[in-house]
């Protein structure tokens, strides 16, 4: 029996924030992982996935009857982009509905790393309150405002990051490979600069650019290098832009005050990861989260909701989705 929508998430996920997904069409949910995978796609009208999970080949799609990708997030690197070209499949995200969460994260992050609260929380449960607090006030610790922060990529979740920064006091500097509206960012004082001189100038550098050719390792060692002393780098866009083992070997040194990992070159993350043998101080100065910079409960209401009006608008109104990003 044909079905409407292969959902690769569970229906958990949509009915705990609230969204009913669409009841005029019928929906199956499996795991990414389940066996009946591929005669499932050929026999359905459209698919959800999440933005995070393992690739999808083009291949899965061939002879497919699918008109729509609905990706429940913005990122779309899951998929293989030639080959849904190529068969004419269109696919589409959800731009901005976590822009808050992620501004959010990127400001409770810099604060974190750049007042050290979670290292003086274990200093503290290792009975060391005063000479802690001792070297915390001697090191004169900054606060956001005034700080200068370099945001690279200032698309949607990128603006709304900088617009944060800035209601806190921050100067904010921005390099973008695909500039957009230079007049929006003019509205929160953001000046665009090349890659080479965001890195020397910002205290934080925080990264909100997709997966791409182009992208790939774009943070290396010779970037590290060129970061300020004592400046921040948050890492909240996709695994795979920052070299790991460079980042590793600027905490060890103590070059960089901190950095927020929240994705990683592989997910899960390897057990060898570089990041992960930091020991001392240099484990103190960074903080691992598990890809959940966007994710809160407001985020992700908004992000199922558009996705499935998305789908409900092609396959029951037979109109053209939105968002279409190829």
């Amino acid at each position: 029996m044909a079905t409407d929508v292969l959902c690769l998430r569970p229906e958990a996920d949509f009915t705990r924030v609230g969204i009913v997904p669409p009841t005029a069409l019928t929906i199956a949910y499996r795991r990414p992982d389940d066996p009946g995978l591929s005669a499932l796609v050929k026999e359905s009208r459209a698919l959800v996935i999440p933005a995070v999970g393992g690739k999808l080949p083009g291949s899965l799609f061939k002879d497919s009857g699918v008109k729509l990708v609905q990706v429940t997030g913005a990122g779309v690197d899951r998929l293989d982009e030639a080959a849904m070209k190529s068969l004419g499949i269109p696919v589409a995200n959800v731009p901005g509905g976590s822009n808050s969460a992620v501004a959010e994260y990127a400001v409770a992050c810099a604060t974190f790393l750049l007042r050290r609260l979670g290292w003086a929380d274990a200093e503290i449960r290792d009975a060391n309150y005063v000479s802690f607090r001792g070297r915390m006030l001697t090191d004169n610790l900054p606060g956001l405002e005034g700080l200068t922060v370099g945001v690279v990529g200032l698309g949607v979740i990128g603006y709304a990051v900088a617009e944060a920064f800035h209601r806190c006091g921050s100067q904010i500097i921005y390099h973008d490979p695909a500039p957009r509206d230079s007049q929006l960012a003019a509205k929160i004082g953001a000046k665009e600069v090349p890659l080479d001189e965001l890195l020397k100038t910002a205290d934080v550098v925080t990264l909100h650019v997709p997966l791409l050719p182009q992208t790939r390792s774009m943070i290396g060692a010779r970037q590290l290098t060129m970061m300020k002393k004592g400046a921040v780098l948050i890492q909240a866009s996709r695994g795979g832009i920052v070299n790991e083992t460079a980042l590793a070997a600027h905490l060890n040194s103590g070059h960089l005050a901190g950095a927020a990992v929240d994705v990683y070159t592989a997910e899960p993350p390897d057990t060898d990861n570089p990041l992960f043998a930091l020991e001392g101080e240099a484990a103190r100065r960074v903080l691992f989260t598990p890809h959940v910079a966007g994710v809160t409960r407001q985020a992700s209401s908004n992000l199922f909701r558009e996705a499935w009006a998305n789908i409900e608008r092609v396959l029951v109104r037979g109109e053209a989705p939105l968002n279409r990003v190829y």
